[in-house]
């Protein structure tokens, strides 16, 4: 389910407070569906069959998925600000 295009802006609100209070919640919508993203993939990628606890292959699969998540979200964060970085000079 995608709430991007459904999420309030913070263009056009003329006190300064309740827009930075907008993208502030705007921002924390976005990283809790990027968490839902993460627990769909990172299941559906280790489980291969429903089971009462995770064997310890499952729990290192996952632990594996979010840790390479984190490390691509951050490589694409760094590549972005380098290029902003770049235009800006």
């Amino acid at each position: 389910m995608n709430f991007d295009s459904k999420m309030p802006s913070a263009e056009g609100v003329g006190d300064p407070e309740l827009a930075s209070f907008i993208q502030m919640e705007s921002q924390k919508a976005q990283l809790q569906s990027q968490i839902h993203k993460l627990s769909d993939i990172c299941w559906d990628t280790c489980m291969d069959k429903p089971r009462d606890k995770l064997d310890g292959r499952t729990e290192t699969c996952m632990k594996n998925c979010v840790e390479r998540f984190i490390d691509t979200s951050l490589q694409i964060t760094n590549r972005f600000q380098q290029m902003l970085l770049r235009g800006t000079q």
